[in-house]
């Protein structure tokens, strides 16, 4: 699974999402092993994020069962099952907070946007 996270960050980070977290909280809820947190700079830049995702993860069989937020583009949610991705504009990712609530250990995170900085 956690091949499957990487290649789905890959895609935000091909799409010039900004942030992005991969966060393990297997142990810590029922509706997904990972969440994937990133941001856009507009609500155009997120839904665009959103749409690259469906069509890569699509390729590589991964098949959005649901996504909620889209028409708005401030925050949408695209469930894959065990992994959930959060595209925020970055002004409800910083009201939302959601590392603050799920991020407790560090060693449980993926910085793929600090890991992969060129």
């Amino acid at each position: 699974m956690r091949e499957q996270v990487l290649a789905l960050c890959e895609v935000l980070d091909n799409k010039k999402a900004l942030d992005i977290l991969a966060v393990n909280v297997a142990d810590k809820t029922i509706i997904a092993d990972w969440f994937i947190i990133a941001s856009g700079r507009s609500t155009t830049q997120v839904k665009a994020l959103c749409d690259e995702l469906e069509e890569k993860a699509a390729e590589r069989g991964l098949i959005a069962r649901r996504k909620e937020g889209y028409q708005e583009g401030r925050w949408i949610v695209v469930d894959f099952g065990t992994i959930l991705v959060h595209l925020f504009h970055p002004e409800e990712r910083e009201y939302y907070n959601l590392e603050r609530l799920w991020v407790d250990d560090p060693q449980h995170c993926i910085n793929y946007s600090r890991e992969h900085a060129e």
